[in-house]
């Protein structure tokens, strides 16, 4: 275990700080982060490859729309609130998130590395590495999260670290990326990440100050909808929704846009820099600040639970340093224009 620094792990070689922690860990790196648009392979392969890709996007209208809650059981210092109009240029969105097979294409054709390749290790959930390698494959834990695991090899390709593969999991978000990572693909792919506005406009499916893309209860009549913890995080997840980690991204029902996979599975990146503070004004295709520490995340994951991070609704939100990677953060992507 490292030095506990801020209520987190840290500061030695690889160490990370502790921050929301069934959300995602913070890694903290060393050296500088490798840039990693430039990293991509030359433009003529790029253009080339990325032409043959199938465009599955949504085309939205933009327009107005109430961003943000006043939600009595959300997290106010995360900057949920207030509740603001903002309006919003015509776009279009992913209909799933960025998958392992999606991500393949790019890395076969440009030869990029993620930074954690270069970095030679990510955070790993501690039910997903098999009991029997545990010893062997974890290097150390999250101090006030010892449920995240620093594990050496850890990467897209193998998610729980060495002897695992993504062979049967081409339709699941692609993990273990961080925003520089989903920067690089976005740019290869003629694309963008999204604005957080737009992130949650397109995830509402067109509701207004719902919690969900669906409506205000989580399990409607009973129903699973989306792939959230189920059980006494983080001890047991029971599973009850079909799944106990990442699933495909055609799991559960479209919201009413016709997108896919918007709650819960992974987290996805924003391009906007975290900030928590908001005015009640209207905003014209607002972008965060210029500048910060950490990027936006939205959508929660597998591990939100109600009783510790019910940060699965559409307008809350979190944040990670643009060089970290966990085993339940994604992306997807825009385009304007």
């Amino acid at each position: 275990m490292g030095e506990e620094v801020n209520g987190g792990v840290s500061s030695g070689e690889g160490g990370a700080e502790q921050k929301s922690s069934c959300c995602s860990p913070i890694a903290v790196r060393d050296g500088a982060a490798p840039g990693a648009v430039g990293m991509v392979a030359g433009a003529e392969v790029v253009a080339s490859r990325a032409a043959d890709l199938v465009d599955d996007m949504v085309s939205l209208p933009g327009g107005s729309f109430l961003m943000g809650t006043d939600y009595a059981h959300g997290f106010p210092l995360d900057g949920e609130g207030p509740v603001r109009p903002v309006i919003l240029t015509p776009f279009q969105i992913d209909r799933f998130p960025v998958t392992n097979d999606e991500f393949r294409a790019f890395v076969e054709a440009t030869g990029y590395r993620t930074e954690a390749e270069i970095f030679g290790w990510s955070f790993v959930f501690w039910s997903h590495i098999p009991a029997e390698r545990f010893e062997d494959l974890v290097e150390d834990t999250v101090a006030a999260a010892p449920w995240w695991c620093k594990v050496p090899g850890a990467f897209w390709r193998q998610p729980e670290g060495a002897g695992s593969d993504v062979r049967e999991r081409g339709r699941h978000p692609v993990v273990h990326v961080s925003w520089n990572d989903a920067r690089a693909y976005a740019a290869w792919a003629s694309k963008s990440l999204p604005t957080e506005a737009q992130w949650e406009y397109a995830a509402r499916g067109g509701l207004e100050q719902r919690l969900y893309p669906w409506g205000d209860e989580l399990t409607p009549g009973g129903e699973h909808r989306c792939n959230v913890w189920q059980g006494q995080f983080p001890v047991e997840d029971t599973g009850e929704d079909g799944f106990r980690g990442s699933c495909p991204v055609d799991s559960f029902a479209a919201n009413g846009f016709g997108i896919y996979s918007v709650t819960g599975n992974v987290w996805e990146w924003c391009a906007d820099w975290f900030h928590a503070s908001f005015s009640a004004k209207p905003q014209h295709d607002p972008a965060g600040p210029g500048e910060g520490q950490a990027r936006v995340m939205k959508g929660g994951s597998f591990l939100c639970h109600a009783s510790y991070c019910n940060r699965y609704r559409v307008a809350a939100r979190t944040s990670n340093t643009p060089d970290s990677s966990t085993s339940n953060i994604g992306f997807r992507c825009v385009r304007v224009g």
